[in-house]
């Protein structure tokens, strides 16, 4: 249950648990107190980042403990649904308060519109420069939802949460399915914050730059970090070193410890033949040579007690030391036939234009392992283009071809079949492969053993990414032109990394549209295409200087 105070703006939670009703726990006895600024919660996906926020926000009950706020408490999740018949002041939360100021500038002095409107004069003039810094300026107030894209809707949502001047605001995912002009709004927003305590959940490398500080879900725990991201990257590893040096000490010890427990052994065996050898030589009395042994046996056992004491002390320190060491595995598969001569044509544009979308015509010649970045607006028709490009969609004019074997990575990434195992789908697309040939190249992709038998429909966000790259990359006849729609959507800093990985292992031709800009540079991208009215020829830093201009209006 949340608690609200009137202290200052605070969060906190205190003995926090919350298992789902089949009895999965996300969090068990979790404390933890926000304060001012800015923090990014962080962690793998499946650790409960957005379970957790849910809680702190009220919009879920813990199984135990409590939430305390301090102050007033706003939260945008990261599925945003909004009524397309509202107005945009509906959905802002003042259209009462302006049809009250029109009523008393149209004469009309009843107490209840000046109740309605309290000390909130300029509600109008507050919206729209709240819609203006989100880049909403163009939007009017009397304008309905549905004429709205996604990603603006995503922005009208936190203009309503702004307006509200919380004390703590919670954001899960806010820049997913934003443009890059709306990502570079939101950072600034996020960036500006001052007024109390923000929460946002994110995977956004250069949102979490502009943070105060991270906080890390990890194992049903959380751990503070000082500053952004990278402050963060530099702190997790540097423990990490110093992780791999007392995991390795304690391995030694370990060794040491089994060793001197099997000398410790052979020292007593001797012994015992050794004190048994003597007996018959003397002809000892029987009652005296059972003495002998008995008191031999005790100070052997004490002694191999104490040993075997001392080295489950050291496979318990050194299982302490494992636990600290993160999974960074990554993808490494090694894919020669993927391979495109630098020459070789692989796709031309001629006069195209997409059934959906600002662009009107586009000519391209993609030759060899290029690598392409497609990039523009929302509703630029950068999906459109993807699914001409494949044959999935006619265009209105002009023809797409490729040259080469293509797979195509949607958003929603629905080429899995459901019913079937990770194995199994990967097998569908090369049918020529034994069943070890793929289990080999799918251990690969961090599918091991039994994990490749999983339903597709089991399987995680991350792991149902990595299940769709394996099934494209591996298929047969080899892709050489690999197209890939927002490939980061949802995945968590892990996920990215071992696409990155991935990616360097394809040594064909690349086609990405995204907003991850980051994550493009780290791919080696090639030529950058801006998507509008025309395909425009661009550069990193002319979308970056884009980006800084549509920041600075």
């Amino acid at each position: 249950m949340s608690t609200p105070t009137t202290t200052g703006p605070s969060l906190g939670c205190s003995d926090l648990s919350f298992r789902w009703p089949d009895g999965t726990p996300v969090v068990d006895g979790l404390s933890l107190a926000v304060g001012r600024g800015r923090t990014g919660l962080v962690g793998a996906n499946g650790t409960g980042k957005s379970t957790l926020l849910k809680l702190l926000a009220g919009r879920l009950r813990p199984t135990r403990g409590s939430v305390t706020v301090g102050g007033s408490l706003a939260y945008l999740p990261q599925d945003v649904t909004l009524d397309t018949g509202l107005r945009v002041d509906q959905a802002l939360g003042i259209a009462e308060r302006r049809a009250a100021l029109r009523a008393i500038e149209a004469g009309d002095v009843g107490e209840e519109h000046f109740e309605t409107v309290g000390d909130d004069w300029d509600v109008e003039e507050r919206a729209l420069a709240t819609l203006g810094s989100l880049g909403l300026g163009g939007v009017e107030l009397d304008r309905t939802v549905g004429r709205m894209s996604g990603g603006e809707t995503v922005l009208l949502r936190l203009a309503a949460l702004l307006l509200r001047r919380p004390d703590v605001l919670l954001l899960d995912e806010p820049t997913n399915n934003l443009d890059l002009f709306a990502r570079r709004r939101l950072h600034e927003t996020v960036g500006s914050w001052r007024s109390g305590v923000l929460v946002v959940v994110s995977h956004d490398r250069e949102l979490l730059e502009r943070v105060d500080r991270v906080a890390e879900l990890r194992a049903g725990s959380v751990t503070w970090y000082g500053g952004g991201w990278s402050d963060y990257e530099e702190a997790v590893a540097a423990q990490q070193e110093t992780a791999g040096r007392v995991l390795r000490a304690a391995e030694a010890d370990v060794r040491r410890q089994r060793r001197e427990l099997d000398e410790a052994r052979i020292a007593a065996d001797r012994r015992r033949r050794h004190s048994r050898k003597m007996d018959a030589q003397r002809r000892a009395p029987r009652i005296v040579a059972g003495e002998r042994k008995r008191s031999a046996q005790e100070s052997a056992d004490r002694l191999r007690g104490v040993q075997e004491d001392r080295l489950a002390q050291a496979h318990e320190r050194r299982e302490a030391a494992a636990d600290a060491i993160r999974d960074d595995a990554e993808i490494r598969v090694d894919l020669p036939h993927t391979a495109v001569p630098a020459g070789r044509t692989v796709l031309t544009l001629r006069g195209l234009r997409p059934r959906f979308g600002s662009l009107r015509s586009g000519d391209l010649r993609l030759r060899g392992p290029e690598r392409v970045a497609l990039v523009g607006r929302n509703g630029a028709g950068k999906t459109t283009l993807l699914r001409t490009l494949t044959g999935e969609l006619a265009p209105l004019s002009g023809e797409a071809r490729t040259h080469v074997p293509l797979r195509f990575l949607p958003q929603r990434l629905d080429v899995l079949d459901e019913e079937l195992s990770v194995a199994a789908n990967v097998a569908r697309g090369a049918p020529g492969a034994s069943e070890n040939e793929i289990r080999a190249q799918l251990a690969r992709f961090l599918f091991r053993g039994a994990r490749a038998e999983q339903p597709a429909g089991t399987l995680s966000g991350g792991e149902r990414f990595r299940a769709a790259l394996a099934a494209a990359m591996l298929a047969a006849p080899a892709p050489q032109l690999l197209i890939l729609d927002e490939p980061t959507n949802n995945l968590d800093m892990d996920g990215v990394r071992q696409l990155t990985s991935a990616l360097a292992s394809f040594r064909g031709a690349l086609v990405v549209a995204g907003h991850d800009l980051p994550f493009l540079e780290s791919v080696g991208i090639t030529r950058w295409l801006l998507v509008g009215e025309e395909l425009h020829e661009t550069t990193a830093g002319q979308v970056r200087g884009l980006l800084e201009d549509a920041g600075q209006r």
